[in-house]
């Protein structure tokens, strides 16, 4: 690994497939959030905002899906209620 920064808490390395690794003053990595400011600060990073989720035409037709299942389900509901009653009425 070759070393790109260096300060008296932390070194930065680039490893051999390009990625960095940074070691700590204690020769332990450092990882997670606090790795991503480090690169961020010697910029050897650039990091992507957020997009913001896009409204797509499928969304709504997965609305319409749902109320289609419920009308299918109270169908299937007044079925079981008539036969309920005609069972009542045997008896």
């Amino acid at each position: 690994m070759k070393v790109v920064a260096s300060t008296e808490e932390y070194t930065v390395y680039q490893r051999r497939d390009g990625r960095h690794a940074v070691r700590g003053a204690n020769k332990r990595p450092i990882n997670g959030d606090d790795k991503v400011k480090i690169l961020l600060q010697h910029k050897l990073i650039d990091v992507a905002a957020p997009k913001a989720p896009e409204i797509s035409e499928t969304e709504p037709a997965t609305v319409e899906t749902a109320q289609a299942d419920d009308a299918e389900g109270q169908e299937q509901a007044e079925g079981q209620e008539q036969t309920e009653e005609k069972e009542e009425k045997a008896e």
